[in-house]
């Protein structure tokens, strides 16, 4: 396997991690006036999640902050509580039930979330963040960051006459100039070579130029401060002391901040495990993240954050995915996301505010195109209605609901499909010992879903290298999606990487054949050099 030096990461990394750090800013601020919170616990959470989750965590790709979905009930329970010191004492129980989700082993759920409805979640959150960029991206700044779902106040026909009549010529021509940048820096084979300067930070930096001659000249073109980012500038060492917010521990006495911190845990731990899941498949190694021990970081996360006056976090998908597509290749980029938080709000809070919110609309529109792309939804379609009809009703139900609601009604519509089919299907596996044996035979039963894919993901995840390893799937009729895929990764990336001679005998051509039964069969196979 590829070792990369502390130096040589950094180098690699940095690029992703300015980028998730640009995508970051304005996410935390959001999120925080969103729930009623003082705008800098969201920076707080931010900088927690790069440095101390990213550092604790083993996950390459994930980044972690404020999330979207806790937004309703922070704001919920701040309101009830009548304190945000209050409420940070919920923050601190919800980090130390986490705690304990991870020693008790409660990260193997994620096992269980089926690829297409993984895959649906994350082009439902793509669409989401285009349709939440727009008017943004217009010069429309009314609505803050932070809300899962575009109807999460309705079909309010007056906002749309509002977005309308607001449009600003300026933001228009900043967003198509940084879209333009962020689509040339992609293509064109000169930049895509520029890694230490990404396409991210030379779209901001030219929307701050172009804003700046707007002013300077008096055009009509130029953005006021109410479509700039707006980070609080402290002028002093004591304005920054009360920018930060400390737990009023008396509050552990009430049963209502228990409550709330059971409930910021349960769903704080769910959205994470679905981020982790997906960000394991945005990562080009297919690497596995050990889901215990996030449960265990994102546990310690929210204990410091909690601690110092921050919001609750989760592992975000839309910091993830611009993380993976800016060319992340280890966790230092979430590291150096969390440094750059630090940095830059301690140093230059008032050249930060420079930055118009339609340069960041522009990247985060090409992160929910990425995530949402038209490609996507032709492969689904292609492997046929099992597979399609669970992926599109959780995009569907994602956009008109909330991550966890779309979700859930994706995995409802996957277990129906596949209790239907397979109520009589069984399942075995068939292996030597993992801890002494070289040679491994795995024996597939004649109906595998993706209710079998924990099993065999423990066992591929356990095999030495150098080990020759047989999949036997000769007696198999069905496989789920997932698990061909998670079989096919083992044999074409990691058994390389480890020396593991692999071979696959009886798999049929493509995922689709397993559900039209044809008779024929594909033999993926890597062999160790003799």
């Amino acid at each position: 396997m590829k070792k990369t030096s502390l130096i040589g990461g950094i180098k690699e990394n940095f690029p992703s991690g300015l980028v998730v750090f640009l995508v970051a800013l304005p996410l935390c601020l959001g999120i925080a006036l969103a729930s009623g919170a003082p705008p800098l616990s969201g920076i707080i959470a931010g900088i927690v999640g790069g440095l101390v989750i990213g550092t604790i965590s083993n996950s390459n790709i994930s980044v972690s902050g404020p999330a979207a979905g806790l937004t309703a009930i922070v704001l919920t329970a701040i309101t009830d509580l009548g304190a945000f010191e209050l409420f940070l004492c919920a923050g601190i129980v919800a980090g130390l039930i986490q705690l304990v989700l991870g020693f008790i082993k409660a990260g193997s759920i994620s096992n269980y979330f089926p690829n297409n409805v993984i895959e649906g979640m994350l082009a439902g959150i793509g669409i989401i963040i285009i349709l939440k960029q727009i008017p943004h991206a217009l010069g429309f700044d009314k609505d803050y960051e932070g809300h899962e779902s575009i109807f999460d106040k309705g079909l309010n026909f007056n906002y749309f006459t509002e977005l309308f009549g607001a449009i600003h010529p300026g933001a228009i021509l900043v967003t198509v100039v940084s879209i333009a940048i962020l689509l040339a820096w992609d293509k064109v084979p000169v930049l895509k070579r520029l890694k230490m300067l990404p396409g991210a930070l030379v779209a901001v930096v030219t929307g701050i130029i172009l804003n700046e001659i707007f002013k300077m000249t008096g055009s009509s073109l130029a953005i006021g401060s109410e479509h700039l980012v707006p980070l609080p500038v402290p002028k002093s060492a004591d304005d920054l002391k009360n920018l930060i917010t400390f737990p009023d521990f008396s509050g552990l006495a009430d049963y209502k901040i228990w409550l709330t911190g059971a409930t910021i845990a349960i769903v704080a731990s769910v959205e994470t495990l679905l981020c982790i899941e997906a960000s394991d498949k945005l990562d080009r190694q297919r690497r596995i993240t050990d889901t215990n021990l996030e449960l265990k970081a994102q546990g310690i996360g929210n204990l410091v954050s909690s601690f110092i006056g921050g919001l609750p976090m989760t592992s975000v998908v839309v910091r993830s995915s611009a993380n993976a597509n800016a060319g992340a290749t280890s966790k230092i980029s979430t590291i150096i996301h969390g440094l750059l938080l630090l940095i830059c709000v301690l140093s230059i809070p008032a050249i930060l505010n420079l930055i118009p919110l339609a340069t960041l609309a522009a990247v985060l529109i090409l992160v929910g195109y990425k995530l949402a792309k038209p490609a996507t939804f032709k492969h689904f379609w292609h492997l046929g209605k099992f597979q399609f009809i669970p992926f599109i009703a959780t995009v569907v139900a994602v956009v008109a609901t909330d991550l966890l609601k779309g979700v859930g009604i994706g995995l409802a519509i996957s277990v129906f499909y596949i209790l239907q089919g397979n109520m009589k299907r069984a399942y075995y596996l068939s292996r030597e010992n993992l801890d002494d044996a070289d040679e491994i035979n795995i024996k597939l039963a004649e109906e595998v879903s993706f209710l079998n894919k924990a099993a065999i993901k423990k066992t591929l995840k356990n095999i030495k290298p150098n080990s020759t390893v047989t999949i036997d799937a000769r007696g198999t009729s069905y496989i789920a999606t997932d698990v061909l895929e998670m079989i096919q990764d083992f044999a074409n990336i990691r058994a390389k990487e480890e020396d593991i001679e692999v071979e696959l005998l009886g798999f049929k051509t493509s995922y689709r054949d397993y559900e039209e039964d044809e008779d024929s069969h594909i033999l993926v196979t890597h062999r160790r050099a003799m």
